[in-house]
């Protein structure tokens, strides 16, 4: 898996909402309990790629196959679970990508 860090200075998550990550772009929002103003993660399924905003701070992990952007999601998950925060992936109730998600065989994570 390939990492690339980054910063942006004064910003917010909603610059990615509703533009970098837009479902329309395949992104899928992974909402969390800590989800605020200030952090947010997102994916994207066709791409297998995950991107995360904390505070200024951008990581995006581009995976090198399904496995591998599988075996991420469910870390990201494990980790939420063991920090006593919910986890699920909201498709945005796009067909398609629902249905990528479901061959992923992370359907379950779906809300």
């Amino acid at each position: 898996m390939k990492t690339t860090r980054g910063f942006e200075h004064d910003s917010d998550r909603y610059k990615y909402d509703f533009n970098a990550c837009h479902f329309k772009k395949g992104w899928a929002q992974i909402d969390t309990s800590q989800d605020a103003w200030y952090f947010g993660t997102w994916c994207n399924p066709f791409e297998l790629i995950i991107f995360s905003y904390t505070e200024g701070d951008t990581c995006l992990e581009e995976c090198e196959n399904e496995a591998e952007f599988i075996e991420a999601i469910r870390i990201y998950q494990q980790w939420n679970y063991d920090q006593g925060h919910k986890f699920h992936i909201d498709p945005m109730c796009v067909q398609r990508m629902i249905d990528k998600f479901t061959e992923l065989g992370l359907d379950d994570l779906l809300h």
